[in-house]
């Protein structure tokens, strides 16, 4: 007789099993796989093609011009910002306030806000035109005497990007460090000296888990803060001006709201493929699926108040200016996009309420993509129209996207994904480790 350690979950999973299936994620690709790879990267090229046309022939291939001088670019900015946030409110919110349910999704939403973060940092360069420039740009003291403006909103976008950059990454890089060591004693090759460099030497002594587990504790206190400082200095951009639509207290709550109801969003559209395309159905479950979705109705809500809040501060200040630019947004030429603001934000999301709605995959993935929409078409109006519709009718116009500006979205998108593809068959995108804490402990049986 001899005495045997198992451990079993309520779905029958043991430790085996999540090493198994885990570490099998890297497996050799298919073709659903290499075909949304490909696809992405032509959608690059796109973009990289129609950025070279603006930088070749200068701004004048795109729509960008007075009084409409930031379009889609600036759009762009802002909703790719937004985006980011879900990935530090899942992970280090609910990390914090431990909620077990965020840990088979929070590696993807980690990931997700790196990328999304890089692919926000594109459109202050794009926006620039002459892209070689943008050292002028950075906050130093220099021979030029070109000293930088720390009173300027957009001084303080560079600032708040960049760190919530570095943290957001240093949070991802040091979660998976658990992870990558179990990748590294489960393959041979390239693979394994890659993962043996990333690991940092991790052997799981008392002594590293103690250091571990403190440090990602204060990397999740550190990257809670910055899920409203940094949305909150973005809207401060708008907020700062004198502008009809923009000058308004309510902009910094009202942002952060809309970041974080637009990144939740992104987390269904991503983790619905990914979990069919990578068979994670025993890790993430409907319930996680759920959760977000209670999430979003939350978010939805406070979204819809702050819209009504923004349209009566507009009616009760008697602003004639303030008045005419929410009627020009209701009724004029971006009336369509304002409509679909508010349906597909505050009306859509409410489905959820509806127990069967919430836990169907279909309808999870089709209101997820209707609230992304929304969030977009939310930023384009506050963008543009308060542009175009400033105080003096003189100098009102109306904006058009040109096919550059679209060839660079549509290539900004296709980084976003191409980048999470690459990461999804590169690195854990489930944790492995914390995967193991929610087992039941091992018990001892007699076997012989």
């Amino acid at each position: 007789m001899e005495e045997k350690l198992t451990n079993s979950s309520p779905d029958g999973l043991t430790y085996r099993e999540v090493n198994r299936d885990l570490t099998g994620t890297l497996s050799a690709p298919g073709p659903v796989y290499y075909g949304a790879v490909i696809l992405t990267f032509l959608g690059v090229l796109v973009g990289a093609y129609s950025w070279w046309m603006q930088i070749y022939y200068g701004m004048g291939v795109t729509s960008l011009n007075n009084p409409v001088g930031w379009g889609i670019y600036i759009t762009n900015f802002v909703f790719w910002v937004g985006i980011a946030h879900s990935g530090t409110l899942i992970s280090a919110i609910l990390f914090l306030v431990r909620a077990k349910w965020r840990t088979a999704i929070y590696r993807s939403a980690e990931a997700m806000t790196v990328f999304a973060v890089m692919t926000a940092g594109l459109f202050p360069l794009i926006h620039i035109g002459r892209v070689w420039r943008f050292y002028y740009v950075l906050p130093y003291a220099n021979q030029r005497l070109l000293f930088p403006n720390f009173r300027s909103p957009l001084l303080w976008d560079v600032f708040a990007v960049l760190t919530y950059l570095t943290v957001s990454s240093m949070f991802l890089y040091l979660g998976m460090i658990p992870d990558l060591a179990v990748y590294r004693d489960h393959h041979k090759g390239w693979r394994q000296r890659l993962y043996k460099v990333l690991s940092l030497s991790w052997r799981g002594t008392n002594r590293q888990w103690k250091h571990y587990t403190a440090a990602y504790a204060f990397f999740a206190a550190l990257a809670t803060p910055l899920v409203i400082s940094v949305h909150s200095i973005v809207s401060w951009d708008f907020a700062m001006s004198i502008l009809p639509g923009w000058h308004s207290t309510i902009f910094a709550p009202y942002f952060v709201a809309g970041a974080i109801h637009s990144g939740l969003s992104t987390v269904l559209l991503i983790l619905i493929p990914l979990r069919k395309l990578l068979r994670l159905h025993k890790f993430i479950k409907i319930d996680h699926f759920e959760n977000l979705a209670k999430l979003i109705i939350v978010t939805g809500l406070i979204v819809g108040y702050a819209y009504v809040i923004e349209l009566s501060f507009a009616w009760y200040s008697a602003n004639q200016f303030e008045q005419g630019l929410f009627f020009y947004r209701l009724y004029g030429d971006y009336a369509p996009m304002m409509w679909i603001m508010i349906l597909f934000n505050t009306v859509a999301p409410l489905a959820f309420l509806i127990k069967h709605v919430r836990r169907n995959i279909f309808a999870l993935f089709f209101i997820s993509a209707l609230v992304n929409i929304g969030m977009w078409s939310e930023r384009f109006v506050i963008i543009v129209t308060s542009l175009g519709h400033g105080f003096i009718p003189y100098t009102w116009g109306t904006y058009h996207v040109s096919w550059v500006e679209l060839g660079v979205t549509v290539g900004a998108f296709s980084w976003f994904f191409f980048l999470f593809l690459i990461f999804t068959k590169m690195f854990p995108v489930v944790s492995i480790t914390e995967m193991k804490e929610a087992l039941p402990f091992p018990s001892k049986t007699m076997a012989g």
